[in-house]
């Protein structure tokens, strides 16, 4: 039975500033890499045939502390797909500011809405459709051949893969925090329906 392990990157300088982040690359903090070694500490039990990642180095470095950490190395595809939300222009805003630029509520629909998009930005909808697409012509292709998978990507793409592993509407998805460096891990059959589900540890 595969196993699809879903790991937000640990956290970036911009997270730490709570500044919009999106699809700006912005590296880890000294606390990301921690969080990603906490992360590869709950995965000992697994052993990964494939990783998929984003192109943002966040995500890229914080699986290459867990690969290094669990001692395993495998061939890994990095996909923008895969990439966290574009924000548009509330990208290297402090959340505070924009906040006082626009009001809390427009923000607040910006953040947390499934289908309205921030000016020049994405929807969670409209990431759902990239990365949910890659997942069925990929990801799923290595779990129906049997292979464990990590993916390590950010809170709004990995959102996306819940939303379908968990059977979400995208009204719930949009209030699911995904802490960073917290793995998901789920037992699937080679179809990839879910049979079990773990938070943080196997």
């Amino acid at each position: 039975m595969p196993h699809l392990v879903l790991v937000r990157h640990g956290q970036s300088l911009w997270n730490q500033e709570n500044r919009f982040t999106g699809s700006v690359d912005v590296p880890l903090t000294a606390q990301g890499a921690e969080e990603a070694r906490r992360a590869a500490a709950g995965l000992r039990n697994i052993q990964f045939q494939v990783a998929y990642t984003s192109t943002l180095v966040r995500a890229y470095d914080t699986l290459g502390i867990i690969l290094l950490e669990l001692q395993q190395a495998l061939p890994v595809i990095r996909d923008a797909a895969l990439n966290e939300r574009s924000y548009g222009d509330l990208q290297g805003l402090n959340k505070a500011d924009a906040a006082r630029r626009w009001g809390d509520a427009q923000v607040h629909v910006w953040r947390r809405s499934y289908d309205v998009p921030p000016p020049h930005g994405e929807s969670l909808e409209m990431t759902a459709k990239r990365v949910l697409s890659f997942y069925d012509r990929a990801i799923l292709g290595d779990l129906r051949l049997g292979k464990n998978v990590l993916v390590v990507a950010h809170g709004n793409s990995n959102r996306a893969l819940v939303m379908k592993l968990d059977g979400l509407t995208g009204e719930q998805v949009v209030g699911l925090e995904l802490p960073t460096g917290l793995p998901l891990i789920y037992e699937l059959s080679p179809e990839g329906e879910v049979y079990a589900k773990h938070v943080g540890a196997l």
